[in-house]
């Protein structure tokens, strides 16, 4: 394809295209691979905390949870604005929260079949 300033330039393939959205996607869900992320994530989902509130509910240590924090705000999860002293967090986005509440609802899904599974084999053992 040639442009206005009569460079030929390439377009990218569906593949190419693809390719860039999936690691996005994996990278959107490192960010979430940390137990304190989903925890601090679930947290804020109900409003935004300074960082002196989430820290009993999170049950880390201080410095710990900020990492984790400086981690959601750099992959654009979490945003934060600062009162006096005080740090306040907040989900950047309400479909954050929908996806932790989707994954939940997976997880339920999956245990409640595991748990299904266990009982028929049970039974099938005390037969």
């Amino acid at each position: 394809m040639v442009f206005a300033d009569k460079t030929p330039r390439r377009v990218a393939s569906e593949r190419e295209l693809v390719l860039p959205i999936s690691e996005l996607k994996a990278e959107l869900f490192r960010a979430l691979s940390h137990p304190a992320r989903i925890r601090i994530l679930e947290t804020l989902s109900t409003g935004e905390r300074s960082v002196g509130e989430m820290q009993p509910e999170i049950g880390i240590e201080l410095s710990h949870l900020s990492q984790q924090l400086a981690v959601l705000r750099r992959a654009g999860l979490v945003v934060s604005r600062k009162e006096g002293q005080s740090v306040y967090y907040s989900v950047k986005d309400p479909l954050i929260t929908e996806l932790l509440r989707v994954a939940k609802q997976l997880l339920i899904s999956s245990l409640t079949e595991t748990r299904d599974l266990l009982a028929d084999l049970h039974a099938q053992v005390n037969r």
